[in-house]
């Protein structure tokens, strides 16, 4: 079985999330990074191209020049990462979808909830492959939850607890030339949110994950703490979801001395479970009479989605990209016909645009139904 061959669009010099989506796709030899468009910058692209191994002739100075050449090769591309800014990302997810590739992109989908409307319609309209890198859905021990909740084992679900909390964000850096920190903060770049857009969804389609459940309606409280920012850099947001159950969800990047600590907690008629992304290879269960078990990833007592994520055996901590790189394998199996029904897609694209933007509009505003 040959990898399949995809194309880096951003992640060039300085950037995070591209070398993230080259390691994790490369991980399990089901994809290779063939060629790319790293850098709207041509000299940047070629320096890119070079760190990757890419051959010169394939580290394009812009996307439309890759799909362009790529098309014309006998070993030509079959999908595309897309590890831009939010701003980019409708553009560039349809030209690769209608020259009949697939697509893995960064979330959120879009910039707005309108262009996500646009692509799911570019995506059934293509027949395309189309994924989301909601990177802790990639988890073993997240997988294992949902599992156990939909197996009913604490019972209906009654509480939702969802943290997602940063502190690099607590002073100006964007002013003194953080580049990372200035398209986040950017409104022609990130779009309508700031913190809620960038770390916020991932809280939201956790919890939706998770529960089985989609959220109804929120009463949303943002705020731009840090002066002269345009877009929020803190949100506290009630939940209600469609079932019944009832949240909180909180997502801040001026959170000071925080790292990247995004906590889940469910609470069920019968028990709870508690996950946390800085100790994510465990599962903390808790039933009715306050008596707790855990459960480790690797371990002989995980389903079967847990254990096909899980590479190592218990006590051998996996993490950020081995679940990136588990939804890059679901994504490179569903281009050879086979699924699991665990990789984010359109469905989820819309979603969490939806949440950002009426979160965004009724800021302050009371309950705002939720629909996509």
């Amino acid at each position: 079985m040959k990898p399949v061959r995809f194309a880096l669009v951003g992640g060039g010099p300085g950037a995070f999330i591209g070398p993230v989506h080259r390691l994790a796709a490369e991980l399990d030899r089901e994809l290779s990074l063939v060629a790319g468009a790293f850098s709207s910058d041509a000299s940047r692209s070629r320096e890119a191209g070079e760190r990757f191994g890419i051959a010169s002739d394939r580290a394009y100075p812009t996307m439309e020049a890759m799909l362009k050449a790529e098309a014309m090769r006998p070993d030509g591309i079959e999908m595309v990462a897309i590890a831009t800014p939010n701003h980019l990302h409708f553009a560039q997810a349809r030209a690769a979808l209608e020259a009949g590739l697939g697509v893995m992109s960064d979330k959120p989908a879009t910039a707005t909830l309108a262009e996500a409307r646009a692509l799911a319609e570019v995506i059934e309209r293509t027949g395309g492959h189309y994924g989301l890198t909601f990177t802790y859905t990639g988890y073993p021990m997240i997988r294992e939850a949902r599992a156990r909740i939909a197996a009913g084992e604490i019972g209906r679900v009654r509480k939702v607890m969802v943290e997602y909390l940063q502190g690099w964000l607590a002073q100006p850096v964007e002013a003194a030339g953080n580049k990372q920190a200035a398209w986040r903060v950017d409104p022609a770049k990130a779009g309508v949110g700031g913190c809620i857009g960038d770390i916020g969804v991932h809280a939201f389609n956790l919890a939706e994950f998770v529960v089985g459940d989609t959220i109804a309606a929120i009463n949303a409280d943002l705020a731009a703490v840090v002066a002269d920012r345009q877009l929020d850099d803190d949100a506290t947001v009630l939940l209600r979801f469609a079932g019944g159950a009832r949240g909180l969800l909180a997502a801040s990047q001026i959170a000071t001395g925080e790292r990247n600590n995004l906590r889940l907690r469910v609470y069920g008629e019968k028990g709870s479970i508690a996950w946390s992304h800085e100790a994510c290879d465990r599962l903390v269960i808790t039933g009715a009479d306050s008596c707790d078990w855990t459960i480790w990833a690797g371990s002989a007592d995980v389903g079967e989605h847990c254990r096909m994520a899980s590479r190592l055996p218990a006590g051998h901590p996996e993490g950020y990209f081995e679940a990136f790189a588990n939804l890059y394998r679901d994504f490179a199996r569903s281009l050879r016909g086979e699924t699991t029904g665990l990789l984010p897609g359109s469905a989820e694209g819309l979603r969490s645009m939806a949440f950002v933007e009426t979160a965004v509009a009724g800021n302050g505003a009371g309950w705002k139904e939720l629909l996509s």
